[in-house]
């Protein structure tokens, strides 16, 4: 929580009291090193509020959250500023915060700019919060506006019953760049990046969306830190794992270009399932870079060259494809017409005899 913004109050109280305590001696200068005294008691003053405040008062507060956090109580707070995460907010003698994913209406944000003016809107709304962690010690107290809608122990009776395994239900609360926060009804797990998917994902809202329906499967709870690991891709089995009962070399796909480097193309046939159609197996006709001939998002055809499932590989070929359908590359040739030598594909590890070229895009 940023506990970095506070009001002039806190300072002006303390500098009140100062000028209490040196009643009657303000024509004496401050004794060597009172100045760097007083300097250390205003920054502390600034960054430790509760300094300067009634400690009854304040022990009356936390008391009061701990009894709101509880009953699940309903309360209301003041938004006083923002940071990154959300929105800090005033509840009598303290400051909290609302994560943004805790707002009812979760705000999605492109980028830093577009954050700052959003959260800013808030300034000045009163808003109807739930306490849903508290800790004195840390001077932390986050409060969920969207908890609201829920009954007072509905998320205690969630973390009471889930358990590491299970299949549940929930709709995506927030998305951001790391991974997608579903609630569970009370409260909310996460499904990080790497788990969304068995294939590639660039970004968690290329899968999911803000308020759809998703069931999700439970990895594992940490239930007094009130976090819960989730998955989706582990409701479907590894596809590694079935590849040779699902495959075979020499099949002939259709498959989608994923990513284009230098030595090659990768290319998926399902989800999860990739293979590398090396440079080499991209044409008998000599290409510089294999931009020259795919691009991401090109569906091709190929054949399965060979499929390595314990290290989860798969080499497949363009080339051969042409080679069957006795089509003619246009160019020039690697070697001189008629030669009939093999070579090595390197980065697969797979061979072909020359001849044939780029099949044709598949659409």
């Amino acid at each position: 929580m940023d506990t970095s913004a506070y009001s002039m109050e806190s300072l002006s109280r303390y500098l009140q009291e100062a000028a209490r305590r040196n009643a009657g001696d303000a024509d004496t200068e401050p004794q060597e090193g009172q100045h760097a005294e007083l300097q250390a008691e205003a920054a502390a003053a600034i960054q430790q509020p509760e300094s300067t405040r009634s400690i009854a008062a304040l022990d009356a507060a936390w008391e009061n959250a701990q009894q709101a956090f509880a009953e699940g109580r309903v309360v209301s707070g003041v938004v006083t500023g923002w940071n990154r995460g959300g929105l800090l907010v005033r509840w009598r003698e303290l400051q909290g915060f609302v994560p943004a994913s805790q707002l009812k209406e979760v705000p999605l944000f492109d980028d830093p700019e577009q954050r700052e003016s959003t959260l800013s809107r808030w300034i000045g709304e009163e808003l109807r919060l739930k306490v849903i962690e508290l800790d004195r010690s840390r001077n932390r107290l986050v409060f969920s506006e969207r908890a609201t809608l829920w009954g007072p122990k509905d998320g205690d009776q969630v973390l009471a019953g889930i358990v590491p395994g299970e299949v549940r239900r929930g709709h995506v609360s927030n998305i951001c760049d790391f991974g997608v926060f579903v609630d569970l009804g009370g409260v909310d797990g996460l499904i990080h990046l790497s788990e969304l998917s068995w294939g590639r994902v660039s970004h968690p809202r290329d899968v999911l969306s803000i308020g759809e329906p998703v069931d999700v499967y439970v990895i594992s709870i940490e239930k007094e830190a009130r976090r819960i690991a989730l998955s989706i891709k582990r409701l479907k089995p590894d596809p590694w794992s079935v590849v040779d009962q699902k495959y075979r070399p020499g099949e002939v796909l259709v498959a989608t270009v994923t990513n284009v480097v230098a030595f090659g193309a990768f290319a998926q046939i399902e989800e999860g399932l990739e293979g590398l159609i090396h440079i080499s197996e991209m044409s008998e006709v000599k290409v510089s870079h294999p931009s020259e001939v795919v691009q991401s998002g090109d569906r091709v055809q190929v054949r399965i060259l060979r499929i390595d499932s314990a290290s989860h590989r798969l080499g497949l070929s363009m080339r051969l494809m042409r080679e069957e359908q006795g089509e003619q590359a246009p160019g020039p040739r690697v070697a001189a017409e008629g030669s009939a030598g093999e070579e090595s594909r390197g980065e697969d590890g797979t061979q072909a005899a020359e001849g044939g070229g780029r099949p044709p895009l598949v659409y």
